[in-house]
């Protein structure tokens, strides 16, 4: 289990501890210096790198060839870097692994819940959550590249409690080229009637 005073320190503020922590166990490693190599769907094994210096070396060496993530939070290596040389230390160091890979992943959350039409619904939550967390997986969520993809931006539902503002029905709307272009998923079916916000009903005087 992750120690509480790391998430409060280094994890993104826009994720709740609870989150922070669910998102660890399922997708990343209890190891700073653990190093999962992929090429073509197959696992390559690596030597257990010792020290941080091992680490990045390891790194370095199959970044660009293969599939790498490090650290704490599995995080991709390659991503936004051009050349293996490029990666920076900062990768196999706990607090900035941490720090790095939950705002990558705060985004690839915010992708995921704008697919389900930034739905505040906490019957849905838990599935966008697995969804986001399978997305960080494999790299990929409705054929969209989530590492590289734009950041839709927005807050997150349930993290700070519904929300009921004015651009939630515009948000909705800029997903829905997306929603339509999807492959029906047994999963989603069903849970677009969630989308329809019934918060402001009764709420004024």
């Amino acid at each position: 289990m992750l120690d509480a005073a790391l998430i409060k320190e280094c994890a993104d503020p826009s994720l709740k501890p609870a989150i922070v922590e669910q998102f660890v166990m399922a997708a990343g490693s209890d190891d700073p210096l653990a190093i999962t190599v992929k090429s073509g769907g197959r696992l390559i094994l690596v030597p257990k790198a010792a020290s941080a210096d091992e680490a990045l070396a390891i790194v370095r060496q199959y970044a660009g060839q293969a599939v790498v993530r490090v650290g704490l939070t599995q995080f991709p290596a390659g991503v936004g870097v051009k050349e293996p040389a490029d990666l920076k230390p900062d990768l196999v160091d706990a607090c900035q692994n941490l720090r790095k890979g939950t705002a990558m992943f705060a985004k690839v959350l915010r992708i995921v819940s704008k697919w389900y039409g930034n739905s505040t619904s906490k019957d849905v939550f838990p599935q966008i959550i697995e969804d986001a967390i399978y997305a960080w997986k494999t790299g990929e969520f409705e054929g969209v590249s989530v590492f590289q993809a734009e950041d839709p931006g927005g807050a997150l539902a349930n993290q700070e409690g519904p929300r009921a503002d004015e651009s939630e029905a515009e948000t909705v709307a800029a997903g829905a080229p997306l929603q339509a272009d999807a492959e029906p998923d047994e999963k989603k079916i069903g849970t677009a009637g969630i989308r329809v916000d019934l918060s402001r009903i009764g709420g004024q005087p």
